[in-house]
Parts: structure tokens; C-alpha cells; sequence
């Protein structure tokens, strides 16, 4: 059982006593009310109910992360975090103004990195690559790095096999995109508590972010939706068109996350199409920019300049990763700044090359180019980045802090 439980177990005693020593207002008073019919205790038996009454009674994992001044941090994959290169990327962090780790914890084919202790209802989806996830977490706490726990949520290969009826099918068979790719729909709210569980995991585990990722419909999915298969589950009967539906189930997913992951005292992240910025929401995945944006804590979106067109007036954009990057972040500043609450932005920076745009040389990134996009976010007022390289290849030598 859970370690908070102890903590609302001795409030049970505690609840009386201040009722009658400490004066209280009207309203305090009902929320006291409020909570203690909530509660029931018998001889053996204690029954805990309504999560919103207890939201300031967190679990506590016993680790201790500091959040950094702004998180400069790295995609690092389960093979690496449990393996030889996960020491050379501690001493990469060690050696520079870097000071955070994004790791896989459920990755994109739907495998996952660690062995819970606990059983889940997909155990082929099991790899356990991360042998001693405690071991990692120490070293981690040790060495001041914080700790993300990314999780793919709707791109999952494993479940979607295991489980077509969550899945998208075409002729009968589980739909694949052109890289052989699967995914689970997130119409299915089944899907939704078979991810905020492994997220529980890694908030047990003392990771102090839960970043999702793939929180959406595939790409295109405007274009094949008449064809293919699918339960709409509690959305069939919605009076929406499939587009607003798609938008609605995406939104709610992270809202559900955000809430059911209150108790663990962890942020709660996204990742998103730098593109979703530009538009009033995403027709074909389901992406509204906003309404995620008011779910979470940090919003991370994925502005890579080799993943651009020319919608800012910029021909090529992989070969302006400052421009690219800097009118990105007017727009983003402008969207957020137009909602109540706007999260942290932590977008995600490219640290790669992309042959695959040119047929002769490819435009190289390397120390120039990274400081150019960390560069333009900070001119612009956002102070925090992670950056991608799907290898966990980094560049050498990038000044993390280039305005200090």
C-alpha cells in the first residue's frame, strides 16, 4: 500500500480534535465536514474515498530532486539508460550547464523499459532493459540530475496487437502506418488507465515529471478515417463532428492524467507538433495547442527546423535553425500568453542532421547550430530546452547558456 495512506490513516484521528480546538470559518468548516463523511473506519478495515479531498497528502517516493534554475535536459533512450552509455551521458550533465534527463520509460513500439513490481495487463510489453531502476534513481539523485519519465501513450505497436479492439483495423486486420507503426485509439479509455499506470510507476519510482508523448490520432488521420475501423467508445453518441471528437478525447486524456497523477507530486508534460501552435486545433490527430496547454504543467513542443515547411516566410528551414526557432517562439509566446494559467514552455531543440531533406551533402548541426536555437529561445524569454538526438549522439562543446 502506498505510502501516503499512512499519512490519511493518522488524519483520521487527527480530523476530530482540530475540529473542536481550532476556531474556523464557515467555509473551512465545510470542507472539514466535507472530508470526514468521506471517511468511515471500522476494526480492520479503513475505506478511503474522493482523491480531491486528499490532494495535499502526496506520495513521497524518499528521493529528493530540486527543480533546477530551468531545465536544460536530454532524450535518453532505455537502452541507453541501461547500459554502458548511460555513464557517459552522466558525465556529459557532470561537465556542462545541462542538468535534466527525458527517460524512456515506455518507448515508441510500446515496450516498457522497467519491470514493475506490480503486475500489468500487457506483460509482453515488458522488456526490463532498465535492469535496477532504484540503482538509477539513486545515481541520478546523487549526481543532481532530474529525473522525466517519458511515456508514449497512443503509438503502441505491442498493445495494439495484443489488443486489436483498441486499435485501428483495415480489412480486419490492425492498421500500420507506412514505417510499420501501430497505434491504440484514444477513444478507449482503457488505454488511458493502462499508461497513467506505468506513469505511477515511474512517480513511485521518484521520477518528478511524467512527460507523454504521442498524445494524439496518427498523422493523416483526417484522410483515412472513413476507411478504417473503430470504437468511438463513450465519444460515439457525442453530438460532434469526428474532428472535434478527436480533439475532445485528446484533451481529456490529458486532463484524466493530469488529475489521476495529483497525489504523486509530479509534473505532468506534453509533447506536441510545433505546428499545433499555428492552427486552431489539428484536424486529423486531434491536437488543439490550447486546451492541452491549459492541462499541464510544462508544454513541450517538438520545433525541430528540419521537421518545418516554409510557414514562416523561411525556404529552408533546417539551415536557419535561429530563425526557425526564433518565430516559433513569438507565436507560442502569443498563444500562451492568452490563457490564464499558461504552463512552463520546455520546447524540444534538434541535435541532429537530416539527410534525408538534401540528395547531395547534408547541412551538418553541430555547436553552432544548437547554440542558435538555445540562443533564440532565450531572446524570446524561454528559458528551459531539451534537446533530441534519437541516438543519444550529442554534440560536444555546445555552451549550454549562451546569453549568460
Amino acid at each position: 500500500m502506498r505510502k501516503y495512506i499512512k499519512v490519511i490513516l493518522g488524519m483520521l484521528f487527527l480530523l476530530p480534535i482540530i475540529s473542536l480546538a481550532t476556531p474556523v470559518s464557515a467555509e473551512e468548516n465545510e470542507e472539514l465536514l466535507m472530508a470526514s463523511t468521506h471517511m468511515t473506519h471500522s476494526i480492520g478495515e479503513v475505506q478511503l474515498d474522493s482523491q480531491a479531498h486528499f490532494a495535499r497528502f502526496t506520495y513521497d517516493s524518499g528521493r529528493n530532486f530540486e527543480y533546477p534554475d530551468a531545465v536544460r535536459g536530454i532524450f535518453v533512450t532505455g537502452n541507453s539508460a541501461g547500459g554502458e552509455k548511460f555513464n557517459s551521458l552522466l558525465e556529459m550533465i557532470d561537465n556542462t550547464e545541462l542538468n535534466a534527463m527525458v527517460i524512456d520509460i515506455k518507448e515508441d513500439d510500446g515496450n516498457i523499459m522497467i519491470d514493475p513490481e506490480q503486475d500489468l495487463p500487457y506483460e509482453d510489453a515488458v522488456q526490463g532493459i532498465i535492469k535496477d531502476p532504484e540503482a538509477m534513481m539513486e545515481t541520478l539523485e546523487e549526481r543532481g540530475v532530474y529525473p522525466i519519465a517519458r511515456i508514449v501513450v497512443f503509438k503502441d505497436t505491442q498493445l495494439a496487437e495484443a489488443r486489436p479492439d483498441l486499435s485501428f483495423l483495415e480489412n480486419g486486420e490492425v492498421w500500420k502506418n507506412g514505417r510499420g507503426e501501430a497505434f491504440v485509439s484514444p477513444f478507449q479509455k482503457e488505454v488511458w488507465e493502462y499508461n497513467v499506470e506505468i506513469a505511477k510507476v515511474a512517480a513511485e519510482l521518484g521520477f518528478k515529471e511524467i512527460q507523454f508523448d504521442y498524445v494524439r490520432f496518427p498523422e493523416g488521420f483526417e484522410t483515412r478515417d472513413e476507411d478504417l475501423e473503430y470504437d468511438q467508445g463513450d465519444y460515439a453518441d457525442v453530438d460532434m463532428d469526428n474532428i472535434k471528437k478527436r480533439v475532445e478525447a485528446v484533451t481529456d486524456f490529458v486532463a484524466y492524467a493530469r488529475e489521476q497523477l495529483s497525489y504523486y507530486d509530479v509534473d505532468v508534460s506534453v509533447d506536441i507538433f510545433g505546428y499545433a501552435a499555428t492552427l486552431e486545433e489539428a484536424p486529423g490527430i486531434g491536437q488543439n495547442f490550447s486546451r492541452i496547454s491549459e492541462n499541464v504543467d510544462v508544454i513541450s513542443s517538438m520545433i525541430y527546423p528540419s521537421h518545418w515547411t516554409s510557414y514562416f516566410g523561411i525556404d529552408f528551414p533546417d539551415k536557419e535553425p535561429y530563425k526557425l526557432v526564433s518565430e516559433y517562439a513569438k507565436l507560442e509566446n502569443e498563444v500562451l500568453g492568452a490563457l490564464d494559467e499558461p504552463p512552463v514552455s520546455r520546447p524540444w531543440l534538434q541535435d541532429f542532421s537530416a539527410p534525408w531533406l538534401y540528395s547531395g551533402p547534408t547541412f551538418e548541426y553541430g555547436v553552432k547550430e544548437v547554440e542558435a536555437q538555445i540562443r533564440a529561445l532565450h531572446e524570446n524569454g524561454i528559458e528551459e530546452f531539451l534537446l533530441w538526438n534519437a541516438s543519444n549522439n550529442y554534440t560536444e562543446g555546445v555552451d549550454y547558456t549562451p546569453l549568460d
